[in-house]
C-alpha cells in the first residue's frame, strides 16, 4: 500500500468553509477512484492559519495515477482552491505502508 501526503494552509477564518469545499471536491473524488483505500483529514490551527494534512491510502502507484495523472508526484488542485489556499504547494509526498508483524 502507498500513502500520499498533501499539505495546504488557509486563513483560520476560512477553515470550515475550506473543509466543506474539500468534502465536495478532493475527498469525494478520492472515494470514487478505484484503488483508493481511505483518507484521513488532519487540521491544526496555529497563528491564524489552518493547516490541513490529507493522508490518503492507495493500493498502487497506478491507482494514484488514476486520480492525479501521470505526474502523480505533483499536487492536484481544483479551480476554486486559489480562493482559499495561501500557497499552492507543488508536490506531495509518497510513502510505502509497511506491515507490522503480529
Amino acid at each position: 500500500m502507498i500513502a500520499r501526503l498533501w499539505h495546504g494552509a488557509v486563513p483560520e477564518l476560512q477553515a470550515e468553509a475550506y473543509y466543506q469545499y474539500l468534502l465536495r471536491t478532493g475527498l469525494a473524488d478520492y472515494q470514487h477512484t478505484p484503488g483508493n483505500r481511505g483518507v484521513t483529514v488532519l487540521r491544526r490551527v496555529q497563528d491564524g492559519i489552518a493547516h490541513f494534512q490529507l493522508l490518503t491510502f492507495w493500493e498502487s502507484y497506478e491507482a494514484i495515477q488514476a486520480f492525479a495523472g501521470p505526474a502523480y508526484e505533483q499536487a492536484r488542485y481544483y479551480p476554486e482552491d486559489t480562493a482559499y489556499l495561501l500557497e499552492m504547494e507543488p508536490y506531495v509526498t509518497h510513502y510505502e505502508v509497511l506491515p507490522i508483524p503480529g
